[in-house]
């Protein structure tokens, strides 16, 4: 006969839960998977097989009751845990959409905005535009599947039971410094074709002050940012792919020590 003790129902239940915790806080804040359009439910199933896979291959859990004090305080950090691996993921990947701001705003689009059902927000062409070649760059590239290889390993270099100090969350906070660099090497070659266009206009405007700048100098700058943006594309794998391997590994060393 099979007798199950109550300290085998608990360290069953704290090698599931707590896991189950830091997934969960993972997949509610990490781009791809926390968008409106991907249902609650299913996100919710997406943790729950995430778990089951990496949980044989996870070190032991502290042995705590799951109901008692310690047991709770250890399942709130790992989910706050979670979802600042998320948060690390996500600043990184705002670069972009930063560099689409850039670009729209040079080129005169900065108007042209839609709506987007995915974030329930209005959202500039350009930089939808981007995100979503990066989405679908960063999905060719199996980055779903880094997501997990990648929140598999954060249990052994943050065991459960450990939490980040305080210097962590500050470079966590660096971070987000991370995000005008980036956006703005991603949007370079726009802004300074198009600043090379308007000065030029400048100079044909000093020389023929009969022209209409304004009639002139929108559809020149429109055309001359979409030419320089389709040729752009052309070399934008290799600095997407910088940002996406910064971002795997912000997830992991986002609670390294200060300076490091």
């Amino acid at each position: 006969m099979i007798e199950l003790h109550s300290a085998q129902l608990d360290a069953w239940i704290v090698a599931f839960a707590f896991p189950l915790a830091r997934i969960l806080g993972f997949i509610a804040t990490v781009p791809i998977w926390n968008t409106p359009g991907i249902p609650r439910r299913t996100r919710l199933i997406l943790g729950l097989a995430i778990a089951v896979a990496i949980i044989p291959a996870l070190p032991p859990m502290p042995p705590v009751a799951p109901a008692s004090l310690a047991g709770l305080m250890i399942l709130g950090q790992q989910t706050l845990l979670g979802m600042a691996m998320g948060f690390a993921v996500r600043l990184v990947f705002t670069a972009i959409n930063l560099a689409g701001d850039f670009m729209g705003f040079q080129m005169g689009l900065s108007f042209a905005t839609f709506y987007d059902p995915l974030n329930s927000s209005q959202t500039p062409v350009i930089s939808e535009f981007l995100n979503l070649i990066a989405l679908l760059l960063f999905l060719s590239l199996n980055g779903h599947l880094l997501y997990v290889a990648t929140l598999a390993r954060s249990f052994l270099v943050f065991p459960v039971g450990s939490f980040p100090g305080s210097g962590s969350w500050l470079n966590l906070a660096e971070l987000a410094t991370q995000i005008f660099s980036f956006g703005l090497l991603l949007s370079l070659p726009v802004v300074v074709a198009l600043m090379i266009t308007n000065l030029s206009l400048a100079v044909l405007t000093r020389a023929a002050p009969q022209l209409n700048i304004f009639a002139l100098g929108f559809p020149l700058t429109l055309l001359g940012g979409f030419a320089v943006l389709s040729v752009s594309l052309n070399y934008l794998a290799t600095p997407l792919q910088s940002i996406y391997e910064l971002a795997l590994t912000a997830m992991l060393e986002f609670a390294a020590p200060a300076g490091r």
